[in-house]
């Protein structure tokens, strides 16, 4: 760290901790060339993940959109709002990790049928008619069979 009264670049850290909210770090620093002290702050650096929607418009991720979906696609089931959230971050973990910045609205759908199929195989149901648009009775019996055939017996 560049000394803010010398110009020196090396320094040593004489105190750490975290602030008040605990979104960053504060350190005291001591010059090692002048031998005075400042302070620093230190935050991760978030960068935001956008969507691009079906039309190609972009916007960007909510978590809450994608837990109010997960809530409608569970409603009058025997689902957990705390089970909810845990498929909220499993998705945003993996959204995060990955160094894609721009992903598909498409592929949040996937990751989240994926996951209501452990959960819920009424609410992935739900989730993937809407998600789907299934345009006819064939076409959501075709996504039962599917879900009939890769249930474990």
């Amino acid at each position: 760290m560049k000394c803010l009264y010398c110009g020196y670049l090396e320094s040593k850290v004489v105190d750490s901790r975290p602030t008040d909210e605990g979104s960053c770090i504060r350190r005291r620093r001591e010059c090692l060339s002048c031998g005075r002290r400042f302070t620093t702050y230190e935050t991760v650096e978030s960068v935001p993940l956008v969507v691009i929607k079906k039309d190609g418009s972009r916007q960007a991720f909510s978590r809450s959109k994608m837990l109010s979906g997960l809530v409608k696609a569970c409603e009058k089931r025997p689902v957990t709002m705390s089970a909810l959230e845990e498929i909220c971050d499993e998705i945003e973990q993996k959204l995060s990790n990955s160094l894609e910045r721009e992903i598909k609205s498409e592929q949040i759908g996937e990751l989240v049928m994926e996951q209501l199929k452990q959960v819920d195989e009424v609410a992935y149901v739900r989730f993937a008619s809407v998600y789907r648009q299934f345009k006819d009775i064939g076409t959501f019996m075709e996504e039962l069979s599917k879900l009939i055939h890769t249930k474990p017996q």
